[in-house]
């Protein structure tokens, strides 16, 4: 789709300078510009390419005046980066701007849906489904019995939807992404095989809320596995049956959490972090990336290390355990002063 540098002037309250009929359909570093291409200049480090830049269409602060000559049209706003970030979600907004069904699709009895709903070719929705407003289902993606979604939610290509999950407003589940798998039940029998537990719980995901790719969110045994407003879930992720995780926690890629472990709010949590089963950490914790935790953490703590302890004593204990040889090399000496 083509924008002409009105348009964007007027999306973004800017003044335009130069052609106002100039169209561009693509983004572009300011270094690599192109003809049909749109940049910003915010950062003075990279002034000097604007003279240079090949970029149709570049958003720049009111306060620059250009040096020499220039051939891009300029947008002038109150602060480039803000509104090219801006520009950036009208975008995506206008990109995901779908809606109607698309064959071949299953939708089963009972389902229930809201306005301007999007289903892609190839997607399934179980019986008695309810779907509010706004809804994005990208191709490819299973919706099981009995699941509710909430407005303006997307689920792209792939995302599969276990029965029972109940899913809030303006949630994000990208592709790969499964919610409600059944959790990690089994249990020994006298022949030393295992049986399994049923897992007959559910999963909530409440507003806001964003799923990384391939992340799996098992369903509780009993009860709910719970994601809180707000929740930010990377690729690549575990989260076992029957946790809770807190509102505005962040989750780097390749972290695993145990079963039933509770998760406090506005916690950030390091990429490739362990977290044992039945302990509870507190509300602002810090985990480093690569950390083992296993046991619980109380409110405010910055953690690091396998397993992990308190951030400060790990960074001094790693300035020794880096010495070590040296230290032993002292130790030796001192023994020998003393035979």
């Amino acid at each position: 789709m083509k924008f002409t540098a009105a348009q964007i002037a007027g999306i973004l309250e800017g003044d335009v300078v130069g052609n106002p009929g100039a169209e561009v359909y693509k983004l572009a570093k300011i270094e690599e510009g192109t003809d049909g291409s749109l940049t910003f200049l915010a950062n003075p480090k990279y002034q000097s390419y604007i003279y240079s830049t090949k970029a149709t269409i570049t958003i720049v602060n009111r306060t620059f005046e250009p040096e020499s000559e220039i051939t891009t049209t300029l947008i002038k706003v109150d602060d480039a980066y803000k509104a090219f970030s801006k520009l950036l979600e009208y975008y995506n907004q206008v990109k995901l701007m779908k809606s109607g069904i698309e064959q071949p699709s299953v939708i089963s009895e009972n389902v229930t849906y809201g306005t301007d709903l999007y289903l892609g070719s190839f997607c399934y929705l179980g019986k008695n489904v309810k779907i509010g407003n706004n809804v994005k289902i990208y191709p490819n993606t299973f919706v099981g019995d009995n699941v509710t979604i909430g407005d303006n939610c997307i689920l792209f290509a792939g995302v599969r939807v276990y029965s029972e999950t109940e899913i809030g407003n303006n949630c994000t589940f990208h592709s790969g992404a499964i919610i409600g798998s059944d959790g990690f039940g089994f249990a020994p029998n006298e022949n030393g095989e295992y049986n399994k537990v049923p897992q007959i719980g559910n999963v909530i995901i409440e507003d806001n809320v964003d799923i990384g790719a391939c992340t799996t969110i098992d369903r509780a045994t009993l009860g709910s596995t719970i994601i809180k407003r707000g929740v930010k879930l990377d690729n690549q992720i575990q989260i076992a049956h029957n946790v809770v995780i807190g509102e505005n926690t962040v989750i780097a890629s390749q972290t695993g959490v145990a079963g039933s472990t509770k998760i406090g709010k506005n916690c950030i949590i390091g990429g490739q972090v362990g977290i044992v089963g039945h302990i509870t950490i507190g509300n602002n914790v810090r985990i480093q990336a690569q950390s083992g935790v296993g046991k619980s953490i109380p409110d405010g703590e910055a953690v690091q290390g396998s397993p992990a302890l308190g951030y400060s004593d790990f960074n001094k204990s790693y300035v020794h355990f880096r010495n070590l040889p040296k230290i032993v090399s002292d130790i030796e000496d001192l023994k020998k002063g003393n035979e």
